[in-house]
C-alpha cells in the first residue's frame, strides 16, 4: 500500500461517517480498503483509527466555517452529536482494572456517569457533557486520555465542558487528599469548582455492576434537547 492509497483510505472513511452511511471507524475503515487494495489487507500498514477520526473532526470544523451557516445550522447540529456517538461506541471495547473499575467497559461507565449527573443537575447541558464525554480519551491514547479527549473535542465543546474534562483527575485527586496545596486553591477559586466535584463524585459513583444505563442515542438525544431549549 502506498501514501497515496493510505490518505484516500483516511479521506473516504471520514467521509463515510460524516454522511452517515457508517456507524463504526473500524468498519468504514475496512469497508474502504476492500475498494481501494487489491490483495490481502495488512492491519499493519492500514491507518489507525485516530487519524480517521482526525480527519472527521477537519470535516465537521469546515462545516461549521461554511460561509453559509443559515443553511448549515441543522446539519452542523447534528453532525455534532453523531460525532459525540462515534467518540463514545469504541469505549465499549475498552476494558479497565478490575479492582477501580469493577463495572467493566468505559462506555458502561461513562453512562453510569452521565446517568448519575443527570440525577443531580438535569437542566445542566454542560456539565452532562462533561459527564458523558470525560474519558472519550482512553479510546485514543491510555496514557493521557485527558488531553487525547480534549484534542479530539476541539470546537465541538464549551470552554466550561472543557474545563470540567481536564480536571476531572485531579478533581478526583482533590477527594483522595492526594494533590497539591497550589493546585488545589486554584480549583477551588474557579465559579466552577462545585460542579467540579460533583462530576468526581459521579465519576466515583459510576462504578457498579448490573446498572440500568441509557443506550448512547437516548443520552445524546436528552442533552440535544435541552440544547434546543436554550436556543443553541
Amino acid at each position: 500500500m502506498n501514501e497515496k492509497q493510505r490518505r484516500q483510505i483516511v479521506w473516504e472513511a471520514a467521509r463515510l461517517l460524516h454522511t452517515h452511511q457508517e456507524e463504526d471507524v473500524e468498519r468504514a475503515k475496512m469497508r474502504v480498503a476492500r475498494q481501494i487494495c487489491h490483495g490481502p489487507l495488512r492491519r499493519g500498514e492500514l491507518p489507525t483509527n485516530r487519524e480517521i477520526r482526525e480527519e472527521l473532526q477537519r470535516m465537521l470544523v469546515a462545516d461549521d466555517e461554511s460561509p453559509h451557516p443559515a443553511a448549515t445550522v441543522a446539519a452542523t447540529d447534528l453532525d455534532r452529536y453523531h460525532y459525540f456517538a462515534i467518540l463514545l461506541r469504541p469505549l465499549e471495547e475498552v476494558k479497565q482494572d478490575p479492582a477501580r473499575h469493577p463495572e467493566g467497559d468505559v462506555l458502561y461507565h461513562s453512562l453510569q456517569v452521565f446517568e448519575l449527573a443527570r440525577d443531580r443537575l438535569p437542566y445542566d447541558e454542560e456539565f452532562l457533557l462533561a459527564a458523558l464525554l470525560h474519558d472519550v480519551g482512553k479510546a485514543i491514547d491510555r496514557r493521557n486520555h485527558v488531553a487525547a479527549g480534549l484534542q479530539a473535542l476541539v470546537g465541538f465543546i464549551s470552554p466550561r465542558t472543557a474545563w470540567l474534562i481536564e480536571h476531572h483527575s485531579e478533581a478526583n485527586q482533590l477527594r483522595q487528599g492526594t494533590i497539591g496545596a497550589r493546585l488545589r486553591r486554584r480549583l477551588e477559586a474557579d465559579e466552577n469548582f462545585d460542579e467540579l466535584m460533583l462530576l468526581s463524585e459521579c465519576d466515583r459513583e459510576g462504578r457498579c455492576q448490573g446498572v440500568n444505563v441509557p443506550e448512547v442515542e437516548e443520552a445524546l438525544e436528552y442533552i440535544r434537547g435541552l440544547a434546543d431549549e436554550h436556543g443553541e
